[in-house]
């Protein structure tokens, strides 16, 4: 079962859907991951794409990130993240979209959100086509901002580009069967 692992929450269990359909993060790679952004985490807004349990999300509120949104369709994966949300006591600072991915996003931009840190950890099959569909999203709605950070969480065997729409690799980790990369957006848009 994951756990929240560090912050005002740190060692809460967290719930995970039964059966194969939801792969949370292992705690070592979200460790890894919030070791690599924890200066960018207190006072951040985060949306976290395909949330599943909510664990990325509730870390990093936990952390002392401001609000958190989390984007999700699955009703097991609903019913995780709610529970998870009220056990934490973070309901208050997250707002969950029960969408599919790309109908949330545009009802963001359209709301005029943005965000410091995205994280998505989409169905591994689908992450090297659903990294570049979210980044262009990303990209047209303007919901990252400038300094802000795209993560995507993937199996190690993916070919994740290392330039998407707007954006550039600044680093890419294995830890397993797992590749973490790691993108900002390309200093020309900002010329």
């Amino acid at each position: 079962m994951p756990r929240v692992v560090a912050g005002k929450c740190k060692g809460t269990v967290l719930e995970a859907p039964k059966g194969d359909a939801t792969r949370p993060t292992t705690d070592k790679v979200k460790e890894a991951i919030f070791s690599s952004i924890q200066m960018r985490v207190p006072d951040s807004a985060f949306l976290d794409v395909f949330s599943g349990t909510g664990q990325m999300a509730i870390e990093a509120l936990s952390r002392g990130a401001e609000r958190a949104v989390l984007i999700d369709q699955a009703g097991p994966s609903l019913r995780a993240i709610g529970n998870n949300l009220n056990k934490t006591r973070l309901k208050e600072d997250a707002r969950v979209i029960k969408m599919a991915y790309h109908e949330a996003l545009r009802l963001l931009g359209r709301d005029k959100e943005n965000f410091d840190i995205i994280f998505m950890d989409p169905p591994y099959a689908m992450a090297e086509k659903y990294s570049r569909s979210v980044a262009e999203l990303i990209a047209e709605y303007g919901l990252l901002r400038e300094g802000g950070i795209f993560i995507v969480e993937s199996d190690a065997g993916a070919k994740i580009q290392e330039n998407v729409t707007n954006m550039t690799c600044i680093k890419s980790c294995k830890y397993g069967s797992t590749l973490v990369t790691f993108f900002v957006e390309s200093e020309t848009m900002h010329k």
